[in-house]
């Protein structure tokens, strides 16, 4: 009998996960998304809306992930329609390869503007990120991050230690889903075999840890069992296998306990190599 390859678990929100999930399915692997977080936009975003008017003022418009640059193309669209396009004077600035993806999809290539990204894909990060931005020029200039309602300050503060005025947007926000009787079902089935985990956020892993140990609890609370100290679902979870295009969300997986951890190259296209040929 042919042994069958492990069920391919995405955690990206449903909406992000489908072209994944697509093309895997293409390759003949089961793939079940199961999201870990949605992405809400921010109403009435009168930042961002006064920052795509005058988006030509800014020397370069950072952005943190693709949800960043679909935010500020939702605002585009809304305000000025499809006719709008994109400064030639303003160049872009992404950390990975499905951010570069996106602002193709959205209209905006090497074609048409600069756009800086780091050219090492197995390290792909704000630090890596700023190497590759002309620091000297850029001083005195304004520069725009686009970015959620959360997360690291280093890129902001090394630009401004660099002379250069910058302007944050938040113009997305993580939110968690509640972990209802189904998400809760569904996870109980992944730990009870071996899963290839795809995990694009470190901030997932966090929320992984917490429902494996609302499981337990749970399992607890059924058997009328008083020792708070067993958690299995924990144990099983951190035995999965974990893909991950990310050195941080590396780091971040081994600190919280995991063993099994496969770090690819950013984009979609190194994960399912990376996917494929571990089989």
């Amino acid at each position: 009998m042919i042994p069958t390859s492990p069920v391919v678990v995405v955690t990206r929100p449903l909406r992000q996960a489908s072209n994944l999930q697509e093309k895997l399915q293409q390759q003949g692997r089961t793939v079940i998304v199961f999201p870990l977080f949605e992405i809400e936009s921010i109403s009435n975003n009168l930042e961002l809306d006064l920052a795509v008017r005058n988006l030509h003022q800014y020397a370069v418009v950072m952005f943190v992930s693709p949800n960043a640059i679909d935010a500020l193309f939702q605002c585009v669209e809304k305000k000025h329609g499809k006719t709008w396009q994109w400064p030639e004077e303003t160049a872009a600035a992404v950390v990975g390869a499905a951010s570069r993806q996106s602002l193709l999809l959205h209209g905006v290539s090497d074609t048409n503007t600069r756009i800086y990204c780091p050219r090492n894909e197995s390290r792909t990060d704000s630090e890596t990120l700023l190497a590759e931005l002309p620091l000297d020029d850029l001083a005195g200039k304004k520069v725009l991050v686009v970015r959620a309602d959360s997360g690291r300050d280093f890129f902001v503060d090394a630009l401004k230690k660099a002379s250069i005025e910058v302007q944050t947007i938040s113009s997305y926000r993580r939110v968690i889903p509640f972990f209802d009787k189904v998400k809760q079902q569904l996870l109980s089935t992944f730990l009870q075999s071996a899963c290839d985990w795809v995990i694009t956020s470190s901030s997932v892993l966090t929320t992984l840890l917490a429902w494996c140990e609302q499981l337990d609890q749970l399992e607890l609370l059924a058997r009328g069992d008083s020792q708070k100290n067993i958690c299995p679902a924990v144990a099983k979870m951190q035995q999965q296998k974990l893909y991950v295009p990310h050195f941080r969300i590396a780091e971040v997986a081994r600190e919280l306990g995991f063993k099994q951890i496969c770090l690819t190259a950013s984009g979609d296209e190194n994960l399912i190599l990376a996917l494929q040929s571990q089989l």
